[in-house]
């Protein structure tokens, strides 16, 4: 069949240059499995009235043998009445011969009705194999279409990353993340130096006060303590 070459061919493209090509592979794909479920679909009517011809014809030979059957007998009866002289014998002789024909007649029709069934049967049997042989392909190609989808996705997202990493300007990024250190290390020594600054700036009294100030803090807590031991004692 066509469509399975065809779908042979796509199965050995190489992915990306099957998305890349004139035809999509998984459109192609999907068409092929309805192609061939379409015409499993046809195959199984066949094969339906196929079974069912062979069922009439298999019908028509057990009836025609059953025909047969019956004109045999119907011949002995004859003979019997002859002999017993309820017929005269020339009737008896003559109707008994036209039943055998009959019954040879019947015997033959069943045998070629036989041969057709059993003929019929054969080709139900090759077109069952053939339908059964149509499932599994359809069942393999819907399974590789689901691999051939998912590795697509895979390919698309690879190629788009890969895409995005070929725009970024790496020498860029580091520079600027560069620009970024020398300006936080320029802050830091600011702040350094208007400290540095800023303790510059306080005048002798300032300074004086403060360490006087200190003196009195450590005197006064001096003070606390021996009036709490005095309490005490």
């Amino acid at each position: 069949m066509n469509i399975f070459k065809r779908l042979l061919n796509i199965g050995k493209a190489e992915i990306h240059s099957a998305i890349e090509g004139f035809e999509d592979p998984i459109k192609l794909t999907e068409q092929g499995i309805r192609d061939m479920k379409e015409q499993l679909a046809k195959s199984v009517e066949a094969l339906a009235q196929l079974k069912a011809l062979s069922i009439r014809k298999k019908n028509e030979s057990e009836t025609e043998d059953q025909t047969a059957k019956d004109y045999y007998n119907k011949a002995i009866i004859l003979v019997q009445k002859a002999e017993k002289g309820e017929v005269e014998v020339t009737e008896a002789d003559r109707l008994a011969k036209e039943a055998l024909k009959k019954q040879a007649s019947s015997q033959e029709n069943a045998l070629s009705l036989k041969k057709e069934h059993e003929k019929l049967q054969e080709e139900c049997e090759k077109m069952q194999g053939n339908i059964n042989q149509l499932k599994s392909s359809i069942s393999k190609w819907e399974n590789e279409l689901k691999t051939l989808k998912a590795r697509v996705q895979v390919s698309e997202a690879t190629k788009d990353i890969n895409k995005k990493m070929t725009q970024i300007d790496t020498g860029s990024t580091v520079h600027m993340l560069e620009k970024l250190k020398d300006r936080v290390m320029q802050q830091e020594a600011m702040a350094e130096a208007y400290l540095d600054i800023a303790h510059a700036g306080k005048s002798v009294d300032e300074e004086i006060d403060a360490i006087v100030k200190n003196g009195d803090t450590e005197a006064e807590d001096a003070l606390q303590k021996l009036k709490e031991s005095i309490k005490k004692g």
